[in-house]
């Protein structure tokens, strides 16, 4: 059997939180971080409200990264990592010695700046241009930055750029080099920032909602584009024994599929392949599933077909089904690695997270989205789902961390 990998450190920047106990505070509350976006001009369009984070100051948070040198993203992601191995526990001069993998997953990469650059461009013309400013562009800065942060240099660092499933695919990611005993760690999550381009193109097709987003409700108007960044420290179970770390969750198992049968459209079979897949990796039938992340957009598409999709795996009575995107907006590349936090903490905290806005539950999607107060809950395995455009679905299954049980994993 291959090790069993958990999850010893999460590090959070997103609209709501700054840190995992802000985050995990934020997600009992309810917390919502839609406002009105002030990270670029939106002026021309009928509504404008986004989810951007706020109270971010990177010289806080950045001790070995030059933050003028780095995008916004950039800067999210590294902060994020610095945190996670904080919370794990983890020395830092013995972390260096070790092979690890750093695995970011985004939608836009370095696309703040390059709005900048265009509108500069605009301005000045292309000798106006700053390349201090272009330099901040590429998307592989995104995990380099990470490694660069916290001065790792026996690390693969890797960004992977499969949009809104792009932070289970990290996971994924550092989930495999594990189990093949690659590394000794892995540094995964996902990061993006607000961006005019990501925002004007949801626009342009009719999926950005005037002021609140609300996952399977029937008045559903769309999406709210946000930002943030999430990492989680994965080791192996004996590693963690090995120095007695805190364990919040166990990463269980993985599903990869793509249907590619459309750009943006969602496919009811391809998610729910993803779905079984997942649930095999992880050695599980899907009545051990306590509770599901869901994609949970806010639009119409996107809500039936991943409902019908859960019905189709789990039956006419499935697990409760947040939708977090009421909460913090759709992140993109971070999405669904901050669902993956938010798993770990359901399942080491007891509690399930509200879906918010929650007016009435649209009867094609018929699930319990635990609307508008967090619940008490007995988490013992929870689902977290990650649907992007192009059919590039993840998912990713976590448990609670039972030392002496066997290994579920398939």
């Amino acid at each position: 059997m291959p090790p069993r990998v958990v999850v010893t450190g999460c590090g959070v920047v997103c609209p709501t939180a700054l840190g995992v106990e802000e985050f995990a505070r934020a997600l009992r509350e309810g917390r919502e971080g839609a406002r009105p976006i002030s990270l670029f001009d939106t002026t021309g369009f009928a509504h404008s409200h986004g989810c951007e984070v706020t109270g971010f100051d990177p010289r806080r948070w950045l001790r070995e990264l030059p933050s003028d040198r780095v995008g916004r993203a950039s800067q999210f992601a590294a902060a994020a990592g610095r945190m996670a191995v904080e919370d794990a526990g983890l020395d830092l001069d013995a972390l260096r010695a070790l092979r690890g993998v750093v695995a970011v997953g985004t939608t836009d990469g370095g696309s703040h700046e390059l709005d900048q650059a265009v509108e500069m461009e605009i301005a000045r013309g292309p000798s106006g241009m700053d390349p201090a400013l272009v330099r901040r562009i590429p998307a592989g800065a995104l995990s380099v930055s990470v490694a660069r942060e916290l001065r790792l240099s026996r690390v693969d660092a890797v960004t992977l750029g499969t949009a809104c499933a792009a932070g289970n695919y990290a996971i994924g990611a550092g989930l495999d080099a594990l189990r093949s005993g690659e590394v000794d760690f892995a540094l995964c999550g996902g990061a993006d920032a607000l961006c005019r381009r990501n925002f004007t193109g949801f626009y342009r097709l009719g999926l950005v909602a005037p002021r609140h987003c609300q996952p399977f409700d029937a008045n559903r108007r769309g999406i709210l584009t946000g930002e943030g960044a999430a990492v989680l420290v994965l080791e192996t179970a004996e590693s963690a024994a090995r120095r007695g770390a805190r364990v919040h969750a166990e990463v269980l198992g993985l599903g990869l599929s793509c249907d590619a049968r459309h750009p943006i459209a969602p496919d009811e079979e391809g998610i729910a392949r993803c779905m079984r897949l997942a649930l095999k990796d992880a050695g599980i039938t899907p009545g051990m599933v306590d509770a599901i992340s869901a994609h949970g957009t806010g639009t119409r598409a996107n809500d039936v077909t991943e409902s019908r999709a859960i019905h189709e795996v789990f039956g006419p009575r499935p697990p409760r089904t947040i939708g977090l995107k009421a909460m913090l907006g759709h992140t993109m590349g971070a999405a669904t690695a901050l669902g993956a936090v938010a798993c770990a903490l359901a399942i080491s905290r007891g509690f399930l997270p509200p879906t918010i806005n929650h007016v009435e539950t649209d009867p094609e999607c018929a699930l319990d989205c635990v609307p508008n107060r967090a619940v008490p809950a007995d988490v013992r395995i929870m689902q977290n789902n990650g649907l992007a455009f192009g059919g590039n679905n993840a998912v990713v299954i976590f448990g609670r961390h039972a030392p002496d049980a066997p290994p579920a994993a398939g």
